[in-house]
């Protein structure tokens, strides 16, 4: 599996969200990608997901520009306004509800085990908010990752949540060690703290 963003460009109606920017991830892959604090970063998740048409230039995933195929082998984790839980939810109804839109059984005995298998089971009651940030991230990459097709990751500014690397860097390096292309967005992570040199917003190619 290979993904080519090639200067995908992305316009709003005030002028350009996001500055033409190109990037390849195959699987196996871990790729940072650093901006700006601002929507350029959500954005570009969005266009390399298959989710945004760009203004100019185009995703393609082993060479097709189908969004389809890619919207369906992708899956954008923890996107402010898009993809990230209510943080008023218990974590049970948030991990039902991730498991549901994974195709998987998510009555109360299922989500209970899924808990318990993931070593959270005492945490089935607390609200989402009060979750430390590498339990948050490590959970929503872990139920993204059990969808069925799904073979990339785009983990949006999970930095927003803490300065802790590794608390992100983690589960990114372990789901793309089982095979997976992840991308993690990243935008107040100091440069020289990040785990690889980063694609830049609006900068060049990185293979």
């Amino acid at each position: 599996m290979k993904v080519r963003a090639d200067r995908v460009c992305v316009k709003g109606p005030h002028g350009t969200v996001l500055p033409p920017t190109s990037l390849t991830v195959e699987a196996g892959d871990l790729v940072i990608v650093h901006g700006e604090p601002g929507p350029a970063v959500t954005a570009f998740g969005l266009a390399l997901t298959g989710r945004m048409r760009p203004a100019t230039g185009v995703v393609t995933l082993d060479g097709d520009t189908a969004a389809a195929k890619l919207r369906a082998m992708t899956a954008i984790v923890d996107a402010p306004g898009i993809s990230e839980p209510d943080e008023a939810l218990p974590v049970r109804v948030v991990v039902g509800d991730e498991l549901a839109l994974a195709g998987r059984r998510a009555g109360r005995a299922e989500v209970a085990r899924w808990l318990t298998e993931h070593d959270v089971a005492g945490l089935a009651s607390a609200r989402w908010e009060n979750l430390e940030p590498a339990v948050r991230t490590r959970l929503l990459t872990d139920l993204a990752a059990a969808r069925r097709g799904v073979r990339m990751l785009v983990l949006d500014r999970p930095d927003r949540h803490t300065s802790d690397v590794t608390s992100w860097a983690g589960p990114a390096h372990e789901h793309a060690g089982r095979g997976l292309a992840v991308v993690v967005l990243t935008a107040t992570t100091p440069l020289d703290a990040l785990p690889s040199v980063p694609v830049r917003l609006g900068g060049e190619d990185h293979s």
